[in-house]
């Protein structure tokens, strides 16, 4: 298998569904990669999934290209994808395209993710003009949560409905490769997926999307606390590796490691 590219993950639609995990270090990444996962995502869930923070929102410029920088540097076949971080879209297109272009250059992923609908496709579209490949990100913003009051699910009124195709057109004509469609209902998922001709990647979106993605700490079974309901943890490794630090530390107490 050869390095997935943004065009493979358009052609993707309607042949079968795109995988995408994130990873924030060059190990995951490399796991990922042997295990034919279509598209990494160096999320800004870096910060409450590897940095402690509560949310998105503190985790900056510099922290996610540091992530970015390790993910590449594993050398995955998956399409390599890093989030633009909170408050950089709402600047100047100018400083939008030369931070995005740093992600590119410096961290050499393969394209970025941003968060927004209708109202950010005329920065979206300079980007693409640009050279930049973009993933579009609709429904949940979670950069958005303070404004919010918090998570909640999108789509599910008429009005609601109507915004998010809207939404999805836009970032489709303004040259996005795929969407990310967040805590969307999932019968307008569905009906998102539908409007449009590049891939959907759902999550809590239902089965509708043209595609998945799963923070890798919470279907690992890596998170403390709260987990959110539509994950399908594959695996219990806080379990498994808190075991092995037990044996690790009873060994050295009872003077059995070393030999």
């Amino acid at each position: 298998m050869g390095k997935v590219s943004t065009r493979d993950i358009r052609k993707l639609k309607g042949t079968r569904p795109v995988v995408c995990v994130t990873a924030y270090d060059s190990t995951m990444a490399g796991l990922a990669s042997e295990a034919g996962i279509d598209l990494i995502l160096v999320g800004d869930t870096l910060g409450p999934m590897q940095l402690g923070f509560e949310t998105t929102v503190p985790v900056t410029v510099p922290m996610m290209l540091q992530a970015a920088s390790s993910v590449v540097r594993a050398k995955p076949n998956s399409l390599v994808v890093a989030d633009i971080p909170f408050g950089v879209v709402r600047r100047s297109t100018d400083y939008v395209l030369e931070v995005c272009c740093r992600f590119m250059q410096e961290a050499g992923v393969d394209a970025v993710k941003i968060e927004g609908g209708e109202d950010l496709a005329p920065v979206i579209a300079t980007l693409t003009a640009s050279g930049v490949p973009v993933l579009g990100h609709i429904g949940l913003l979670p950069q958005q949560v303070y404004q919010l009051g918090g998570y909640r699910k999108f789509g599910k009124t008429e009005e609601q409905r109507v915004q998010l195709i809207r939404d999805a057109q836009a970032l489709e004509q303004a040259g996005v490769f795929a969407i990310v469609c967040e805590m969307v209902a999932a019968e307008t998922a569905t009906a998102v997926s539908e409007a449009i001709g590049v891939p959907t990647i759902g999550i809590g979106s239902g089965v509708g999307c043209d595609g998945q993605v799963l923070v890798s700490t919470d279907m690992l079974g890596l998170t403390s606390g709260y987990v959110p309901s539509f994950v399908k943890q594959y695996a219990n490794l806080r379990s498994t590796i808190a075991d092995a630090f037990k044996s690790y530390a009873s060994d050295v107490r009872e003077r059995k490691f070393p030999s």
